[in-house]
């Protein structure tokens, strides 16, 4: 009998930082995190679920693309990142049940069959599947940012975690690329993202999805997120925990901004 997987939350940090050293020195924490998260799994996921921040549509899609291509979705760095190459399979069976689960939920969905790796699924995926062999399907979040409509598809979606899918949400708990290296921000990202904690912590799962829809309301809310493409992965992990509690998994301080990822279910070793 397959076990129940958890939901991940992960900030996914700034371009392609695991392959510049000088980056990797700034996400220690979040390259133990990734690298150690597969053997903390029940089982080994038969597949992926990726909800990148780097993928926006006018419509969710699946992406069906059985041989995903490399996206350099990132500007400024060093030639060498431009020929990363990261050869997981893709997963076109599990992109179209999953677009069968949320248009069974009401939810309108489309299929593309070109969309390629970004840096938010190859950055974490290649930390946690090196080898690249674990199948990634992919899901885009939607360009109006509806926090309600991101959340629905996540409850929609929640179904996969009990057949062997491992569901991920990939974006950044702050992100406003002005703030970064400033003094000045790091109070306001420290504020917006105890909102976040607390309010994935709560006990009261309605509550904690009531906080994250409203998600504005928290403190310096829009000095974190000006464009909340980044905050959209979580409402859309928050929807697929169900009822399951959220916790932070692990944190950074990156460029005096922190940075959090976070897991809504069961670990080893917790």
């Amino acid at each position: 009998m397959i076990s129940r997987l958890p939901v991940l939350f992960l900030s996914h940090g700034g371009g392609p930082w695991p392959y510049v050293d000088a980056l990797k020195q700034m996400y220690v924490h979040t390259e133990s995190g990734l690298r150690g998260l597969p053997a903390r799994l029940s089982i080994r996921p038969k597949a992926v679920l990726v909800v990148s921040a780097h993928w926006e549509t006018s419509r969710f899609s699946f992406a069906t693309t059985v041989a995903p291509p490399m996206e350099y979705d990132y500007g400024g760095f060093p030639p060498h990142t431009y020929q990363i190459r990261y050869p997981a399979p893709g997963d076109p069976a599990l992109a179209e049940h999953a677009r069968d689960l949320v248009a069974a939920a009401g939810i309108d969905a489309a299929m593309d069959s070109n969309k390629g790796f970004d840096h938010g699924v190859f950055v974490p995926l290649a930390l946690m599947y090196p080898q690249a062999d674990m199948p990634i399907a992919m899901v885009s979040v939607k360009s109006d940012y509806n926090p309600v409509e991101h959340m629905a598809l996540g409850r929609a979606l929640a179904p996969l975690r009990d057949e062997g899918v491992l569901i991920v949400g990939s974006g950044l708990t702050y992100h406003n690329m002005r703030g970064f290296n400033q003094d000045s921000s790091t109070a306001d990202a420290e504020a917006f993202t105890r909102y976040l904690n607390e309010s994935v912590a709560l006990a009261n799962v309605n509550t904690r999805d009531e906080r994250l829809l409203e998600w504005q309301r928290g403190p310096r809310a829009r000095i974190a997120h000006p464009r909340e493409d980044h905050l959209m992965p979580l409402l859309v992990a928050a929807g697929a925990a169900a009822n399951d509690p959220g916790r932070v998994l692990f944190a950074e301080n990156v460029m005096k901004i922190p940075m959090t990822s976070y897991v809504f279910g069961e670990l080893k070793g917790h």
